[in-house]
């Protein structure tokens, strides 16, 4: 069901323009805005680093660990779902991957960057995308699933986040997140990177309950690389202010390779029921309660 960003009243139809007040979200192109206030600029992330995204994302040890990992739990835990949406959805890569290895979910985009869709639409073939502010989402109960992964960090409110995805995930349906963990991993490259936090699982976990939502399963991910991680982020200081987001991804082949087998391990170890405490990245997977929204 769709969400007039107007005046706030819920409407079924195949067009945006509201039946109640008439408004209709502007489009560029083949994309519809919902915030195009916020489309060009704010202070979430650095647009330029979207470029570097598209050339480096492709093979890269961690985004390729992180798909598989997702992938592997939208099929697990939501076996029966037929639509789903990404929030922050950048330039398509988590996306492309779940059409390539879930093709039975109907897709669906949201970026607050206008910037980032173009890039994102070259690399899907079968998904809708558009603008959106992630704390006014225009759905109510629509999606059986949203994810969201690597972006509630750079949201000041995320709570807000949360609650207008508990809006627009029906019920019994769920989120998937993931995030930067353990606030002693804190360095300048969140900073650069624009990232408000990195979290804790109890934090995560409480503010997704306060949300609505009953959590299923969380773990740890990058576990097995975290004192390499630690390291890096102890070491690399100056660097990264001249680096940018080049810095972290920017990896010799002979180490990506090496670093893709263990994180291949580690993912093994997750399905198998493993839950690891500590890691650099946090995965957390829960349901739309019954009770709530």
């Amino acid at each position: 069901m769709k969400k007039c960003l107007s005046c706030e009243k819920p409407f079924e139809s195949e067009k945006w323009v509201c039946p109640i007040c008439g408004f209709d979200p502007p489009a560029h192109g083949p994309f519809r805005l919902f915030a195009p206030e916020l489309s060009k600029e704010n202070e979430g992330f650095h647009v330029e680093d979207f470029d570097i995204l598209d050339r480096l994302e492709k093979g890269h040890f961690w985004f390729e660990s992180r798909n598989r990992l997702l992938s592997w739990a939208l099929r697990k835990y939501f076996p029966s779902a037929k639509t789903f949406l990404e929030i922050g959805c950048g330039t398509g890569y988590v996306l492309s991957w779940i059409e390539k290895t879930n093709p039975r979910l109907r897709l669906s985009g949201s970026e607050i960057y206008e910037s980032a869709l173009p890039h994102a639409q070259k690399n899907v073939q079968n998904t809708q995308l558009f603008q959106m502010d992630a704390r006014r989402i225009p759905y109510e109960d629509e999606f059986d699933l949203i994810g969201i992964f690597d972006v509630l960090e750079h949201i000041q409110d995320d709570e807000k986040v949360l609650s207008q995805m508990n809006q627009a995930v029906r019920k019994g349906g769920g989120i998937l997140i993931t995030v930067p963990q353990h606030k002693f991993l804190w360095s300048d490259a969140d900073k650069f990177g624009l990232h408000v936090r990195r979290y804790e699982c109890r934090e995560l976990k409480e503010k997704v309950e306060k949300a609505g939502f009953k959590v299923i399963r969380s773990t740890s991910f990058l576990s097995f690389l975290l004192p390499l991680m630690l390291a890096s982020r102890l070491m690399s200081g100056r660097k990264i202010e001249a680096k940018g987001a080049k810095m972290e991804l920017d990896i010799h082949p002979v180490l990506n390779r090496l670093f893709g087998w263990i994180t291949n391990l580690e993912r093994l170890f997750i399905m198998a029921g493993v839950r690891f405490p500590f890691g650099g990245s946090l995965l957390m997977i829960a349901q739309k309660s019954d009770e709530v929204g």
